[in-house]
């Protein structure tokens, strides 16, 4: 486990499901987006945590009385461009009255570990370009969005299905 002063950090298995659905629920309704609720969330997490392409570093306050603070959320695939997968950081979310004290580093910190220990290659994020804060929390953390090599800003699509 990874250590922040009064947390630690480790990777979720199933039976943290309902744990890491209501953190995932309280991100959304914190930002207003619409949002499954936590039950729904900790149904498909059981089934996510199970899989090998699924990982979750879960932070929780030490002692009898500690209890989640934060997870980050990542899957793995497959890319023809090297041995190991390719990840993407799905979410990461920290409860708002602990951020700033080093839960978020600890969490995105023993999620890349988990990855390069996989093999991995490469980690993506997206990030919604006027959230500046934390843009430069990945940033500090060696994140770019600017392909090495060039001097232009890597863009993501989306189209809803």
């Amino acid at each position: 486990m990874d250590a922040v002063t009064g947390h630690q950090v480790r990777l979720a298995t199933p039976a943290d499901a309902d744990v890491v659905g209501r953190l995932l629920f309280d991100f959304n309704t914190e930002f207003g987006a619409p949002t499954p609720s936590a039950a729904e969330f900790a149904a498909r997490f059981t089934a996510l945590l199970a899989r090998d392409d699924v990982l979750v570093a879960l932070s929780e306050a030490d002692g009898p009385d500690g209890g989640a603070t934060g997870f980050a959320y990542l899957t793995l695939r497959p890319t023809p461009y090297g041995d190991g997968p390719l990840a993407q950081l799905e979410e990461l979310y920290v409860v708002p009255a602990l951020r700033d004290g080093g839960i978020g580093t600890a969490l995105l910190t023993r999620s890349v570990d988990e990855v390069l220990a996989r093999g991995g290659i490469e980690v993506h994020i997206n990030v919604d370009e006027v959230d500046a804060d934390t843009r430069r929390f990945y940033e500090r953390h060696g994140f770019t969005n600017i392909e090495p090599g060039e001097d232009y800003r890597m863009l993501c699509y989306l189209r809803e299905l």
